[in-house]
This record gives C-alpha cells, structure tokens and sequence, in this order.
C-alpha cells in the first residue's frame, strides 16, 4: 500500500501541520488516508476510541483524515515527567517509567510493536502519512533509531525531508542532513520541502535550486507561512513560550506555565474568542491581579508542578486574587492541586511523596497506578452540554464533590464546586470545545461566546491548509514518491 513519511531538520519546523494538511488534501480527494508516528514525545495527548492514548497531533491528523483516532496511529508514546525521566506508553496503555539512557539502549526492541501498527493502517487504507520526529540528522540518536530512518528502512517507506526557513539556515540544514547521514539513509530521501517562507517566493529560487544541485533530491515545493495553522491545537509546549501580550478584552483569564503542563489546547477556544483576553503566565511574573478566572491546566507530574507554583509565589497570588473575588478552575492535574492534599504513595508521577493542596475545595486526592482514559460527555450542572475526555492517575474524594461541576451521561456527577460557586475543578479535558458549554462558563465572568463549536473552527482551518498546500507543492510528484496511483 502506499505511504510517505515526512521528516524533518529538526523539531518545530512543521511536520505535524504539513501531514495533517496531506492528510486532508488527499482525503479530500476521496482517499482513505491514516495519519502514523512511530515515537512521539509529548504531553499533550488524547483519548482514541479504542480505549488508549496518542500524542495529540495524531489525533488532529485523524480528524484531518476524516476518521477516528486509534492506538496504532502513534504506537509509542513518551510523556516526560522530569528532565531524563518519561512514562512510556505503548498502544495506548501504560508501559511504566524509563529513564532516558535506558529507553536509548532498549528502543529498538519496540520496532516489531511500530511496524505491526504501521501495517495494521496500511491494510485499512489507500495511503498511510508518517512523521518523523525530531531530526535524522541527528546521528547520534541513530542506534536503535524507531522515529526516523530506523523506521523508513525497516518498512521501506520513501521519505520526504522539511526545512524550516523561517529559521534563517535552511540550505545549511538540509544540505548539512545530507552531509551527514550515512548512504543508506540518504537514499531513503526522494526530495525535499521548504516550509514558513514569508513574502515573494521567487525571491528564493536560487536557494532551492542550489538544495537540489548540492543533494540531488527533488524540489517538491515551498509552502508559506501558514496562517491557519495559528487555529489547530499545538503539540509542543515550545508555543507557549511564544504567546504574546493580551488584548483589551471584556474579561482576562490566565493559567500558570507549569514545567509539565499537559493539554494545554484546552484552552485554545478562549484564545479565539473575541470578548476573552486569555493568556498563559510564565514563570517569573506573578498571576496578574485583574484577572477574572485563574485555570490551573493539567500537568503529567501534580507533585512536582505543586512545588513549582509554590516556589514561584503562585500560591499567594492565588490566594489574594480568591480574596478578591476573582474565580478559579482546576481542570485534571490542576483541579486535584485545589483540593486539601495530594498524596503519590507507589511514586506514580516520580518520587514518592505527598504534599498539602492550595486548600481551596474540599477533597483530597490519591495518585494510584491504573490510568483512566475516556472520552466523556455531558452536561454542566447548569444545563449546558459538553464533550471532552478524562486521562488522568488518581482517585479524588471529599465533601465537595456533593456539588459537581458535571454531570456526565451516566448520571454520575464529576468534579466538585466550592460552598460560594467561585472555586471549581474537574478532570475533563476539552470543557471549551462546545460552543454551548463555553458560552455557559464565560457567562458566569460576563462575557457572551462566538458560538462556534472548536471542532467546526478546527475542520475549517484544515481545510485552507490542504488547499494552500495543493498550490505550494508538487502534489502529483508527492503521489508518484507515495507509490500512489493518483486520480483524476
């Protein structure tokens, strides 16, 4: 069956987006297609319909692909919880905690669980599209390698190489991977793409004519900076760094930058709405004192991200801004740091340890080994109707969960909400994406909503990717690479 992996010179410069964008563009085109990585890094993950977890970017490219999200489409999953340590998760389930030294001596072994997910896709589709992480050109990472060409070679899949000339080296980095990689992986590379370029592009013809000549690879195209892709869910925490000041807006709504945050496209529908000035506070600046609603995110080690908010004083600005009057909401990580205590008895997370919450609602919470994954759905106790997903370690009880923020489905009540209404948590993610939930929430801090539903904003932006990169790149050559019969 056809496929084509999209590599890159290095780790930010597109991939993610570029697949998604094939991803639609061929599926627009009446193809199955099913989205693949290997091995992705990152704790920004959602829940499959099989019952496990990916890294996010897939789950998009599914949805780009039109078809839902599954285990096989990123086999092995890492999830840091701290600077050399990851929870290893594979097809979907937890695989327990490895140290990064170990994981580099004992990843090859996970190639029979990569190839036999890749497989699976191939033999329910008419195209599989494979990211790459990271770069090839890093050859010390080679040995044992499951992500890049390790995997290209193993399932002989022709391989696609991404600049990112918004970076200002692109002919450096392309010709430098193909200096630097050995023979047989060079020859995995049937051409190469630019991405990000701003302005004229014949203004750098020369540069990729020069790529060519000096890699004997193929130009496939050059796509500019694409706009819509500030309106998909980002993967690597990296965007967060980047946030720029808020805008005057009816009301403010922060969260803290914690060092482990996770699912933190949670929050983008706030970011899109027009009466919302959202923002994510770095560490080093204090939660400012006019915010409206301070959101504590998710994090993928509660503990140490608890210590962390402590040590930056984010636990007395928290106080003050309650004192105020101001609201708060824990949503997963962030709504068992809220609660009384915290306890990881089986060191679950890291160290074994417990801590004293914020104390700010009334339940206390146990981390314990087995995993909840779900996609669960709704209503809020005032009536609105939501969708979103549970993924999360830890059991919460306390007075406080009397009053859920939620009511699923089952009729189980889920969350808690303080005595006065202005403190709440949960462990859903994805509370923002229906419209009529969202329109509920900032209600309650006076602002009115768009009434756009995140996925139809998301579906949209997909689109005009796919169509800008019919344009930019040699579609039919990318098709042929593929071993795709293309049609007419």
């Amino acid at each position: 069956m056809a496929a084509l992996m999209i590599q890159g010179c290095g780790s930010d410069v597109g991939k993610s987006v570029l697949v998604a964008g094939l991803c639609r563009l061929f599926a627009n085109q009446g193809l199955s297609v099913r989205p693949f990585k290997p091995q992705n890094m990152s704790n920004n993950a959602a829940v499959t319909v099989d019952g496990g977890e990916i890294g996010r970017a897939q789950a998009l490219q599914a949805i780009a692909c039109r078809t839902p999200a599954s285990v096989d489409m990123n086999p092995v999953l890492l999830k840091p919880q701290s600077d050399v340590g990851a929870q290893l998760v594979v097809r979907g389930k937890m695989a327990g905690t490895w140290q990064a030294r170990g994981y580099q001596e004992r990843k090859a072994a996970l190639l029979d669980v990569v190839l036999e997910s890749f497989r699976a896709l191939q033999a329910q589709s008419d195209l599989v599209i494979v990211e790459g992480a990271g770069s090839p050109a890093e050859t010390n990472l080679r040995a044992g390698d499951i992500a890049n060409m390790g995997f290209a070679r193993a399932a002989q899949v022709p391989v696609v190489l991404v600049g990112d000339i918004d970076r200002g080296h692109v002919i450096a980095a392309l010709v430098g991977a193909h200096a630097v990689l050995e023979p047989a992986d060079r020859d995995m590379i049937a051409g190469f793409l630019i991405n990000k370029f701003r302005g004229d592009p014949s203004l750098f013809d020369d540069g990729r004519a020069e790529i060519a000549a000096r890699t004997g690879w193929a130009d496939l195209g050059m796509a500019p900076w694409l706009a819509a892709a500030r309106r998909l869910p980002a993967e690597d925490a990296v965007v967060l760094d980047r946030a720029g000041p808020g805008r005057a807006r009816r009301v403010r709504i922060v969260a803290p930058m914690f060092p482990r945050i996770a699912n933190f496209d949670d929050f983008d529908p706030l970011r899109a709405e027009p009466q919302v000035d959202f923002g994510f506070v770095p560490p080093g600046s204090p939660l400012p004192g006019d915010a409206d609603l301070v959101i504590l995110p998710g994090t993928k080690a509660t503990l140490a991200d608890l210590a962390f908010l402590r040590a930056q004083g984010w636990d007395i600005d928290l106080a003050a801004h309650v004192r105020r009057g101001g609201r708060v909401l824990g949503v997963c990580g962030g709504f068992q740091m809220l609660g009384r205590a915290i306890s990881d008895p089986e060191g679950v997370e890291g160290p074994a340890g417990a801590a004293p919450g914020l104390g700010l609602l009334d339940v206390e919470t146990v981390l314990t080994g087995d995993k909840v994954l779900r996609p669960t759905t709704g209503r809020l106790v005032s009536g609105a109707a939501f969708a979103g997903y549970e993924i999360h370690v830890g059991r919460t009880l306390g007075p406080d969960l009397q009053r859920p923020l939620l009511i699923c489905d089952d009729g189980a009540g889920e969350g808690a909400v303080s005595a006065d209404g202005r403190i709440a948590g949960a462990y859903v993610h994805g509370l923002f994406d229906r419209a009529e939930a969202r329109a509920a929430l900032l209600a309650q801090l006076g602002a009115a909503s768009d009434g756009l539903d995140q996925h139809a904003r998301v579906d949209a932006a997909l689109d005009e990717i796919a169509a800008v990169l019919q344009q930019s790149f040699d579609i039919p050559r990318l098709a042929a690479i593929a071993g795709l019969e293309q049609r007419p």
